[in-house]
């Protein structure tokens, strides 16, 4: 579990400090349009979603990982960094960017779960070991 809250901390604080990076580089979200610089902040839970499961692997499954264990881990993982990130941008939105609002940044809060669902089924398959086993 330290492996999960370790790697979704990092994925919290990184995609709030992005947030507030885009702000100061003079990006603020639109409601209907998006930047193609915000679509960088995709590969901030990808990357450490690789780097955690690859960590969680190695030293707590001994180089053997099943998928549903992977994609157990994968999950608390984003569900840590969520939390935080979510955190993040409620602080940002009633701070920063108060004409958008949080309704219509749901919108976007949305989007990077079913991505991070994708990421997580993505790196799961990626790590495992035992391929003839479910678990």
């Amino acid at each position: 579990m330290k492996n999960a809250i370790v790697s979704g901390l990092i994925i919290g604080l990184l995609s709030g400090l992005w947030m507030f990076v885009m702000h100061w580089l003079g990006f603020s979200p639109q409601r209907s349009y998006m930047a193609p610089i915000e679509y960088v902040s995709v590969f901030i839970p990808l990357v450490v979603l690789y780097f955690g499961i690859k960590s969680y692997r190695k030293n707590d499954c001994k180089g053997h990982l099943g998928f549903l264990p992977a994609l157990m881990q994968s999950f608390k993982i984003l569900i840590v960094g969520g939390i935080v990130t979510v955190s993040a941008s409620i602080i940002y939105i009633d701070e920063f960017a108060k004409e958008i609002g949080l309704m219509d940044f749901s919108g976007r809060i949305f989007g990077a779960l079913l991505v991070g669902i994708l990421f997580a089924l993505g790196v799961s398959v990626l790590f495992t070991t035992k391929p003839n086993k479910v678990d």
